[in-house]
């Protein structure tokens, strides 16, 4: 059905805002919006569900953690020396 409807200004700017989000024809937006409010139906469609495959990284060959702590606590020390403006003794 084709018609003309006029739209108050904060609900044109809702309105290009979803459509900008979610890269949709004015059309499919405004439908969609209207069938949510409504009570007809969802705004999102329904697609697959995004699944994240994990797997263990562990560290690098040759790598110690225990070196992380040191190096974050010299790089701390360096931090604070250079905040406060005096030398580093060594």
């Amino acid at each position: 059905m084709r018609t003309t409807v006029t739209l108050e200004k904060d609900v044109e700017r809702l309105l290009r805002d979803a459509m900008h989000r979610s890269r949709k024809s004015f059309k499919e937006t405004l439908n969609a919006g209207l069938r949510a409010g409504l009570g007809g139906g969802s705004v999102t469609g329904k697609g697959k569900p995004f699944v994240v495959s994990a797997r263990a990284l562990g560290l690098r060959a040759g790598l110690d953690p225990g070196g992380f702590n040191q190096l974050a606590d010299d790089l701390e020390a360096e931090a604070a020396v250079a905040k406060s403006g005096r030398p580093l003794r060594k």
